[in-house]
């Protein structure tokens, strides 16, 4: 687990499921556009939260392409469900733009709610096919920007399945410090 922080926040990688996270007020859900059941994320958040989450989705959907909603999180340990359409690699363009933008939403929402911690997984890097390496550097980029304007935001973490992809993500993070503290 690698653990950093900057701007009166912390932003931390770990292995594990993102719908076991009850330390964090908000999980993020790498949704489908209409933020139904599906496969990865989606449908383990779905599952977790029982049938109420779609029933809250079904008047905010469809979405698109780093667009974000919130709803209540119903049987999950959290309070907050930000749900996230990102980008197909390689399909929906610029992809970097939107992937950004998933992140960027994301946390304006949680600003907005007062929301003082929110768990990611890996956005767009299971079916859609992101590099999880690029989507993790758009991701802390995006986020390492966006912190200086967040005042309710002050735990950021990155929950990743695989011990493979939370290597990359703290080899990026502690990358993109390295490169903010040389700024």
């Amino acid at each position: 687990m690698t653990k950093r922080h900057l701007h009166g926040a912390t932003l931390e990688c770990v292995q594990g499921d993102i719908v076991h996270q009850p330390d964090m007020e908000s999980v993020v859900n790498a949704a489908n556009a209409e933020l139904r059941i599906g496969g990865g994320v989606a449908g383990a958040i779905h599952r977790a939260a029982g049938p109420g989450l779609e029933r809250e989705c079904r008047p905010l959907a469809p979405i698109r392409p780093g667009q974000a909603v919130i709803t209540g999180a119903h049987n999950l340990p959290n309070r907050y469900v930000v749900h996230c359409l990102g980008p197909i690699y390689g399909i929906d363009q610029p992809s970097d733009m939107l992937l950004a933008s998933c992140y960027k939403n994301a946390l304006q929402l949680a600003e907005q709610n007062m929301i003082a911690s929110i768990a990611f997984p890996a956005i767009s890097t299971g079916a859609f096919g992101y590099p999880m390496e690029s989507a993790v550097r758009v991701a802390f980029k995006t986020i390492i920007g966006v912190l200086p304007r967040l005042s309710s935001v002050k735990y950021v973490r990155f929950v990743l399945f695989h011990h493979a992809d939370v290597r990359v993500c703290e080899d990026v993070l502690v990358d993109l410090m390295e490169e903010n503290d040389d700024a």
